[in-house]
């Protein structure tokens, strides 16, 4: 009973924590994409599109970090691994695809790829550097 509330327990704080980051990272995509479409982009694709990519790398960082060994701090040593860089960089991709996939402008047409890669980068660029300053 006890391993079964854990699971229970750990599902629900992974949904929280990946709701909680991608509404701070839709809200920054959206202005972004705002900016680079000259066009409204409908903001709760935006966040779905975020909440499926916070989703996706959380569960994508604590594999790694899981199989490198380094679940307790200090953190340093893992974001110098290389197995975490390249799982950022696809971590990026995915998040470049699930924004490009998802979206939609107001006028619903699909955004551009480079809006979506654009979004994607700072995106992770301010999510790193928070990451970075924390550990």
């Amino acid at each position: 009973m006890t391993t079964v509330l854990t699971v229970i327990s750990t599902l629900l704080w992974w949904v929280l924590y990946s709701s909680m980051a991608a509404l701070v990272f839709a809200l920054l995509g959206w202005s972004v994409l705002r900016w680079t479409e000259r066009c409204a982009v409908v903001f709760n694709r935006v966040y779905l599109a975020c909440l499926l990519w916070a989703m996706a790398s959380l569960l994508l960082v604590v594999g790694v970090a899981a199989y490198e060994g380094r679940l307790h701090p200090p953190y340093p040593a893992l974001l110098s691994s290389g197995l975490l860089r390249v799982a950022l960089v696809l971590d990026m991709l995915l998040g470049a695809i699930l924004l490009w996939r998802l979206v939609p402008r107001v006028d619903a047409r699909r955004i551009r790829p480079g809006s979506a890669c654009m979004a994607a980068a700072v995106i992770m660029a301010l999510g790193f550097g928070v990451a970075t300053s924390l550990a």
